[in-house]
Formats: C-alpha cells, structure tokens, sequence
C-alpha cells in the first residue's frame, strides 16, 4: 500500500495503539467471553518493555491505522517460538482501515526483521475460526500449519500454529 510507513512505535502511540488493538479484537469477536484479555492487549507500554511494537501509519494524516508486537523466544510474551525462531502477536488493524494492506505490511515488517535477526522461522498462532481474510493473508506470506505449535490459553479458545522458514544467508 501506498501512502503507509511501518515503523517502532514510540509511547505518544500508545494510546491509539491500545485503542485499535482492543477494538479490532472486539470486531473480529475474540474479547467475547474473554476475561481481562482486553486489558493485556491496552497495556501498550508492558509489550514494547519486552518485544517491538510495529505501528503503521498513514503518512499522509499520521494516523496509527495497526499495531503488531515482534518478540523472540524466552521474551515474556512469546508463546510459542523455540530456538531460533521469531513470532509476532496481536496484530491488529483499526476496523476502519481494514482493506487497506495494514495486515499485511505489518506481517511483513516482522518477516523482514526476522530475517535480519537472523532467524530461522517465524512463528505465529491464528484463532480457529477467524476471519478466512487473515488465514489467506499469512497463506500468501508463505506461512504453513504446523500443528505441534496448536495450543490453547483458555476453555474454548483454541489457537492454531503457523510457521514460516526463512531463508538462509
């Protein structure tokens, strides 16, 4: 997408970043049912204290249209990378930039820095049953089930594991 600037997210991002991540969690459905996830997705400042937090940005109004934190392994919120590995949580867009390539410049973004971490793979988990939109854009991004990374945080939460090997020097 044209017009968009992903970079780290400085603290006078916060806000909006929370605000955008708990909303598009609320659209999509996932807060439902959900006790004091919310809360975890707002706390800006904690997550970028342990990993990257990514924001795009339209260049042109400056408004935060997504937000992604990128984390390595034994990082107090990685989940599911070993050795190796990268992974990227709580990607979110502002539902009313969805459809604007915010996703997947986001998703992106960690591919690109994962590599330059010299990583292996990148690891990420989706919900069962979100948005078919999703699982076709990390589809695309070559990214593959692997199903010995599926867990689940929460009674009827189940989350599917997706990894991406990166490639080599």
């Amino acid at each position: 997408m044209t017009g968009l600037l992903v970079r780290r997210a400085e603290p006078v991002d916060f806000p909006a970043v929370a605000r955008l991540t708990v909303a598009a969690y609320e659209a999509d459905g996932q807060l439902k049912d959900e006790i004091g996830y919310a809360v975890v997705l707002a706390d800006v400042s904690t997550r970028a204290a342990s990993g990257e937090v990514l924001v795009a940005v339209d260049e042109v109004t400056g408004a935060v249209l997504g937000s992604v934190t990128f984390v390595l392994p034994g990082t107090p919120f990685a989940e599911l990378s070993g050795p190796g590995e990268a992974e990227f949580r709580m990607l979110a867009v502002d539902p009313g930039a969805q459809g604007r390539g915010v996703g997947g410049a986001l998703a992106r973004a960690c591919v690109d820095r994962a590599t330059e971490l010299g990583c292996a793979a990148v690891v990420i988990c989706v919900r069962a049953g979100m948005a078919a939109s999703a699982h076709r854009l990390y589809e695309r991004l070559g990214f593959v089930r692997s199903p010995e990374k599926d867990w689940s945080p929460a009674e009827g939460v189940d989350l599917l594991g997706l990894r991406l090997v990166l490639p080599r020097g």
